[in-house]
């Protein structure tokens, strides 16, 4: 993974697809490949920024995030397009390689938080070309994932 120098992508982000495969008795089992590492730009959605589904919690936490990304993470390297519900994004860096958002209890502790993609929508210039990709991410209720 390379730091970026693009203004618009300070981030860079890890895209992990599943190889799906489903065992004697029927239960699906994914595991999960790093694709490519990604420039992006995310920040948390904020109180204004509702999921329209929400589970009876009782602790509130801020793990909707919001951005960009310069490329489509629903094609993988090969041209494949995946759904977004088998995309995992994880490994979000600043500039210098630090990772932002990190686990601090549990099976994952210590380690970077896993994200399941939410939106993926293309945005078009006034050229009608695609200038960038917006994104919605929410935390993985499921931290335990079989990730890098």
């Amino acid at each position: 993974m390379t730091c970026s120098n693009d203004a618009f992508y300070p981030l860079n982000a890890e895209i992990f697809y599943p190889v799906v495969s489903q065992g004697a008795y029927g239960e699906v089992t994914k595991t999960w490949t790093l694709d490519r590492s990604v420039v992006c730009s995310l920040s948390t959605a904020g109180s204004r920024f509702r999921e329209q589904v929400t589970p009876n919690v009782d602790i509130s936490l801020e793990s909707i995030l919001i951005g960009r990304f310069k490329e489509d993470i629903r094609v993988d390297t090969a041209g494949e397009g995946r759904s977004i519900t088998n995309i995992a994004v994880t490994n979000i860096k600043d500039r210098l390689l630090n990772a932002i958002y990190l686990e601090t209890s549990g099976v994952r502790d210590g380690l970077s938080t896993l994200f399941e993609v939410s939106t993926v929508s293309p945005q078009v210039g006034p050229f009608g070309t695609v200038e960038y990709y917006r994104v919605i991410l929410s935390r993985s209720e499921n931290q335990g994932g079989d990730f890098a």
